[in-house]
């Protein structure tokens, strides 16, 4: 089991910076892919971006690219999601994931964490 606690999320205007973390515990952080997803009002979990294992790889979703950049620190467990020129629709709940690099489906959760971009 890994457990997962992501933190950072608050109220910004448009334009501003914000960093989320996401720490982990239990196995050994360093096995695991790890995922951040998105969930705005009314529509449906989206992925934003991954980090492999030894940080050597990320993949970001379009709507993100070159403006969020996904990071990770194995000593100290964490993967950060560092999010520039902000925008109204990244108003959403932001979630972090783990999984083996050869599963298909991310396997642990955090509980969220809210950012909000006011215009």
């Amino acid at each position: 089991q890994v457990q997962l606690v992501e933190s950072g999320g608050g109220l910004v205007q448009a334009g501003a910076s914000l960093r989320l973390s996401c720490t982990a515990s239990g196995r050994p952080f360093s096995n695991y892919d790890m995922g951040w997803f998105r969930q705005a009002p009314g529509k449906e979990r989206e992925f934003v971006g991954s980090v492999s294992p030894t940080g050597g790889s990320t993949r970001y979703a379009d709507s993100v690219r070159g403006r969020f950049t996904i990071s990770r620190d194995n000593a100290k467990n964490t993967v950060y999601l560092q999010m520039y020129s902000l925008k109204p629709e990244d108003t959403a709940i932001y979630y972090c994931a783990a999984k083996f690099t050869w599963q298909s489906n991310y396997n642990y959760w955090g509980q969220g964490t809210q950012v909000t971009v006011s215009s």
